[in-house]
């Protein structure tokens, strides 16, 4: 005997679907009709192959160039993800303790790829090359990435990004001028020029197009980043604080880290140190020892708070150059 067709099973999606564009005020038969003329989806298009591929567009004639562009337009990739992870976390009003882990997770999973793919930049290209062709880049820097500082903002207490050396002056501050704090974060110290002290073209750039933005996203985030969902929760175990401890470690150590063994391949040259492409100061804003920017630092004793990032760089950095 024939199998019955429609089948039962194919009937129920339609009466189903049915509702559901009832309910929208649409009509089905419009709908059905017209996937009846909808092309197959391919590959290519749904990522668009296509237009990705033609988004690298070097300055220069040097081949190695094209590897320093796509890195970094996967590096940007990857922070969206984590946004994208954090924003949904900050989204949830009562969160359930195993969402929030498998988030963080995800989170941490991401940093470690960003992590292990900086070999790119430091095995991936030619000095000699590297030398050359990042003069035409002048003065836009890895610093300008904004998504980067969305991730900092969104997960810790805006007064764990101030700079060290004011940072305990305002570790209990009532957050009501944000302007007045948005110019003490350390990634600002980051940003200026080595011998003036003064805003570099690559801070003030960056500052018209996305300071707005950022003012803002810090008063969005102030009662819903990690940190603060981490302190709502009210049944937290001893593998979130581990989990929480980790994405410390690997956005503020190990990251930073990574980023500063390229440059320290790239543009350590004695007697003296060659700048960044910005004019910003990386001898002393990429160690972590130096900046001591830690997410969670109730997560932390006394002793690794005074020592961050210390035993990693002796280790991963001078260790192996």
């Amino acid at each position: 005997m024939d199998q019955e067709y429609p089948s039962p099973e194919i009937i129920a999606k339609i009466k189903q679907l049915e509702e559901k564009f009832r309910s929208s005020g649409q009509d089905l038969s419009s709908y059905l009709e017209g996937l009846l003329h909808a092309d197959y989806l391919n590959y290519w298009d749904y990522i668009n192959l296509d237009t990705l591929l033609t988004l690298q567009q070097p300055r220069t004639s040097f081949k190695d160039e094209r590897i320093f562009i796509i890195y970094h337009q996967i590096t940007e990739l990857y922070f969206n993800l984590i946004i994208w992870e954090i924003e949904q976390l900050a989204a949830v009003e009562n969160l359930p303790l195993g969402y929030f882990k498998e988030r963080l997770k995800r989170v941490i999973m991401y940093f470690d790829l960003l992590i292990s793919s900086f070999a790119v930049m430091s095995k991936g290209m030619e000095r000699e090359q590297f030398m050359k062709f990042r003069m035409s880049l002048l003065p836009s820097s890895g610093f300008q990435s904004a998504q980067y500082r969305m991730i900092e903002i969104m997960c810790t207490d805006i007064q764990n990004l101030v700079h060290l050396r004011e940072r305990e002056d305002y570790k209990d501050i009532n957050l009501t001028n944000i302007d007045s704090l948005f110019n003490i974060l350390y990634w600002q110290y980051g940003a200026t020029e080595l011998a003036s002290g003064e805003k570099t073209l690559t801070l003030k750039s960056f500052e018209k197009k996305y300071g707005v933005e950022l003012k803002e996203l810090i008063a969005s985030f102030r009662k819903r980043n990690l940190w603060k969902k981490y302190l709502y929760l009210e049944a937290k175990d001893e593998e979130l604080t581990k989990l929480m401890r980790e994405l410390d470690l690997k956005a503020n150590v190990f990251w930073p880290l990574a980023h500063y063994k390229s440059a320290v391949k790239y543009l350590q040259k004695d007697p003296k140190d060659i700048a960044a492409t910005g004019g910003t100061n990386w001898q002393k804003y990429l160690p972590p020892r130096f900046q001591k920017v830690i997410f969670y630092p109730e997560l932390w004793s006394g002793s690794e708070i005074e020592n961050w990032g210390k035993s990693w760089v002796e280790e991963e950095v001078f260790g192996t150059i």
